[in-house]
């Protein structure tokens, strides 16, 4: 028995952020009923990566029930009504104040329902002067400043991905599950807000601490800001590897055993780590000069036999093939599609994964339901 059966998750939502919290509630066991409009989700249109279908939609939308409902209508209203009724848990993602106006306020659910667990994702949360501003993540990235700490020297730059997105919806779904833990103690339900500004404000602390502290994150690129060497060296046959280090032991080994230079320590410029990092042009120079004369395979054989912290700069055609990524293979509309597997393990726990739903699949369910009521 998965852990979440038995519960049934209400999600009115569109685009990636509720839809990624939802999609981890579902491939936990509970039933998820996704709300659509007629013309389904705006995200079923993003791309045709996966078998002609949304390549988002695929990713974030399995295990899921499609029901259409309009709720411009007093009909839809009403069917939506009976659906939180019965419900655990409601997810929103729509514009800020749309539920309310719909008659869905929260308020009025929360006394309604007092076992009912509500997560409203927005942009900016519910007050203050951006409050009603429509956001999306590349617009919290810039917002947020995540861009100006990503990317290069000369250029802010995006992440690229939707990490706001993706970081808002692991947030909102860490907020549920606490949330069903603390129902599960007291009976009582939850209305929980989350905006996506909040969320990467969160995540950005560091750098805005460092900021505060009088020392602006500057753009690195591969690099890092306090750390040298920590960067993209390129082997004698073109490959770039990334290297980390982050002792003073390390650095030494590295010397000796990878670059056959036992006395660069004894340096004063890169005696320890603020040495090189304040020498940071000769630091790079020294540790690129020597892995200039190794091919990939021998540096990678001597990082590894020195315990060296490394990696390949790879591309999404490397991770394709990369030995480690593990899969998993979901039925869509268009046939069945393999991509990457959720993060979590649980031991001796083979999951099951649901199919991706085409557009209102479990919409004439839902009508004989309430005709059976």
């Amino acid at each position: 028995m998965l852990p979440l059966e038995g519960l049934t998750v209400i999600a009115v939502e569109q685009a990636v952020a509720a839809p990624f919290c939802t999609s981890r509630l579902a491939d936990a066991g509970a039933t998820v009923y996704k709300v659509e409009r007629p013309e389904g989700d705006f995200a079923r249109g993003y791309d045709a990566a996966a078998k002609g279908q949304s390549s988002y939609f695929v990713w974030l939308n399995r295990g899921k029930q499609s029901v259409v409902i309009d709720l411009a209508t007093d009909a839809g209203r009403s069917t939506l009504e009976r659906l939180i009724a019965g419900a655990d848990v409601l997810v929103q993602n729509l514009k800020p104040g749309s539920m309310d106006k719909l008659g869905f306020t929260r308020e009025r659910l929360r006394k309604d329902y007092p076992g009912l667990i509500i997560c409203t994702i927005s942009g900016y949360g519910d007050d203050g002067p951006y409050a009603e501003r429509k956001a999306y993540d590349l617009l919290i990235q810039a917002e947020s400043g995540l861009a100006s700490i990503t990317g290069g020297p000369d250029t802010p730059a995006r992440v690229g991905l939707s990490i706001v997105d993706i970081a808002t919806g692991a947030t909102a779904h860490a907020a549920i599950l606490e949330a069903l833990i603390g129902r599960g103690r007291s009976g009582q339900g939850a209305d929980i807000r989350i905006s996506m500004f909040d969320v990467m404000a969160d995540w950005l602390t560091v750098p805005l601490l460092n900021a505060e502290n009088g020392q602006e994150p500057k753009r690195m690129g591969l690099a890092h800001t306090s750390i040298a060497p920590y960067g993209v060296f390129t082997s004698k046959d073109g490959r770039d590897i990334l290297i980390s280090i982050q002792s003073e032991r390390e650095w030494k080994k590295l010397c000796a055993e990878v670059m056959d230079s036992p006395s660069l320590p004894d340096d004063p410029r890169f005696a320890n780590g603020v040495a090189r990092v304040q020498n940071r042009a000769a630091t790079d120079k020294a540790v690129g000069d020597a892995f200039a004369t190794m091919t990939r395979d021998e540096l990678l054989k001597r990082l590894s036999e020195s315990d060296i912290a490394f990696a390949e700069v790879n591309t999404m055609s490397d991770l394709s093939r990369h030995p480690h990524l593990r899969r998993i293979t979901v039925d869509t509309p268009n046939g069945k599609v393999t991509y990457p597997a959720p993060a979590a393990i649980v031991v001796g726990e083979t999951r099951p994964y649901g199919a991706v739903p085409p557009v209102g699949d479990a919409t004439d369910k839902i009508a004989r339901d309430k005709q059976n009521d």
